[in-house]
């Protein structure tokens, strides 16, 4: 996985922005607020926005006075890759974590 994948917030606006398509982008701090019902701070949530941006798995653009922003080519393979890899752990892993403990705790 990619080190800008590392931070929850920026999994979860990928996944939102896959899903719509395109958010303003305080539309999809709302829609993050209500998901994790707490309030994001403005500078920490634009500071994600730009280096997804930055980083070139988001598209930016201006309407009127509000910021658009897009998934990217390359954001939405890194976001399904994502979605593979935890698909791999959820359903199709076979429970074993490679830590040596079966996970029978002898109940």
């Amino acid at each position: 996985m990619t080190k800008w994948f590392h931070s929850g917030r920026r999994r979860d606006l990928c996944a939102l922005l896959y899903d719509h398509g395109e958010l303003r982008a305080q539309s999809a701090k709302s829609r993050l607020e209500s998901h994790y019902d707490e309030r994001i701070d403005p500078g920490s949530f634009y500071g994600t926005l730009s280096a997804l941006v930055e980083a070139g798995y988001l598209d930016r653009r201006a309407e009127g006075i509000a910021d658009v922003y897009a998934l990217t080519d390359a954001g939405e393979a890194a976001l399904l890759a994502h979605y593979d890899w935890l698909g791999e752990r959820i359903e199709g892993g076979d429970g074993d974590d490679g830590d040596g403990d079966d996970g029978d705790d002898g109940r």
